[in-house]
């Protein structure tokens, strides 16, 4: 079965892992189609990692309106499709993206299936040209992969009506998301440390971290790792409510260093706030903790209480007397603490490794060539 892989988020070296168990999958060639680089929305520019590419050819290729989400595209694709000549065309783009639609028709013209991925899961009707790309992309997938539940129901909603597989668009490395020691016992009133690690925007929900701190005892504290417009609201707010001196601000770290960052935590806080044009999708910064044994608290946003399940807790959104009270549920049951810890991590490798999210998404190749009668090559 060859498998045609276009995914400008490969740039990224820890995702291609889930490639190489992909590779490992009985009858599988795949090729990965990915440009030199990609320019993010905030002006960074991710250049391509090359961390885990075995098993598997990688073709780079330049992009042509780079950094665009709904507009770029690949003008070596067709010359590629002809030489790989793929059974099925995964791409890792939304159905509303010009990219996806130059897949599709690519690969309709090569006589090969295709799907699509989305997160999607807000309900919204786009204008000209993106419902037109949409509804071709609906018309032709053989199948969607989506990220989460409410993704699958927006495609049902906007009337997308082929098969649709639910999963997460990456796994994580378990062998690198994991705590190198022990984490020694607390004595009473030692430092409690809740911490965030990533972009400090608005949409977090992150100064409920810092009102939580007033209804809590003075040795919990609050760590932000990480930049973003939010962070001079958060020191004012801090100054304002009087705990400025147990809220402590720390510069972005690579990702290699994210597990070194978890472990340095009591409990990781994710308060994201649902708005009227983005709700969570996922999540990742928690399954990372809790594959770090990082027990986890979550707002009930979106798709946080799904990615937590029983291994941590969930508060409603925006209440910060409510997630005051999560952390001292943790502060006064050392066993309830203990047992998160270990869940989080059980529940990764359960659901969230690479190996796990490569399997699913090898079934659902099977599952796209074994409903076309093809036989596998």
């Amino acid at each position: 079965m060859r498998i045609l892989m276009l995914s400008k988020a490969l740039v990224g070296g820890t995702s291609q892992r889930k490639l190489e168990e992909i590779a490992k999958c009985p009858q599988v060639e795949l090729t990965l189609v990915t440009p030199p680089y990609w320019h993010h929305d905030d002006g960074s520019k991710q250049m391509l990692e090359r961390l885990y590419t075995d098993g598997y050819r990688m073709i780079v290729t330049p992009m042509a309106f780079n950094g665009k989400y709904h507009w770029h595209y690949y003008p070596k694709l067709g010359q590629i499709m002809r030489e790989v000549q793929p059974d099925i065309v995964h791409i890792d783009e939304e159905p509303y993206n010009l990219a996806t639609l130059q897949a599709m028709y690519l690969a309709r013209k090569q006589g090969a299936q295709a799907l699509f991925f989305t997160w999607q899961n807000l309900y919204r009707t786009y204008p000209p040209p993106f419902r037109q790309l949409e509804q071709y992309n609906y018309k032709h997938a053989a199948m969607a992969i989506a990220g989460n539940r409410d993704a699958s129901d927006v495609l049902r909603r906007k009337g997308y009506q082929g098969p649709i597989s639910i999963i997460p668009q990456f796994g994580f490395d378990t062998d690198i998301y994991q705590r190198s020691t022990p984490r020694p016992l607390r004595t009473p009133d030692s430092p409690f440390t809740l911490g965030f690690i990533g972009r400090l925007k608005e949409e977090k929900g992150l100064p409920l971290m810092v009102e939580a701190l007033t209804y809590l005892p003075e040795y919990c504290q609050v760590v932000f790792v990480g930049h973003g417009p939010m962070k001079s609201h958060l020191e004012e707010l801090a100054t304002r409510l009087g705990v400025s001196q147990r809220v402590t601000f720390k510069a972005g770290v690579s990702t290699d260093q994210v597990p070194h960052e978890m472990e340095m935590l009591d409990a990781f806080v994710l308060p994201s706030l649902s708005r009227p044009n983005w709700i969570e999708q996922f999540g990742r910064v928690l399954a990372e903790a809790m594959s770090c044994e990082t027990p986890v608290i979550g707002s009930d946003s979106g798709e946080i209480p799904q990615v937590i399940g029983d291994a941590g807790l969930v508060f409603p959104e925006g209440d910060a007397r409510k997630l005051s009270a999560c952390v001292q549920k943790l502060l006064d049951d050392p066993e309830l603490y203990a047992s998160l810890a270990q869940r989080g991590r059980q529940r990764v490798l359960e659901n969230y490794t690479q190996e796990k999210i490569a399997r699913q998404t090898y079934e659902a190749y099977l599952s796209i060539l074994s409903t076309k009668g093809h036989q596998h090559s």
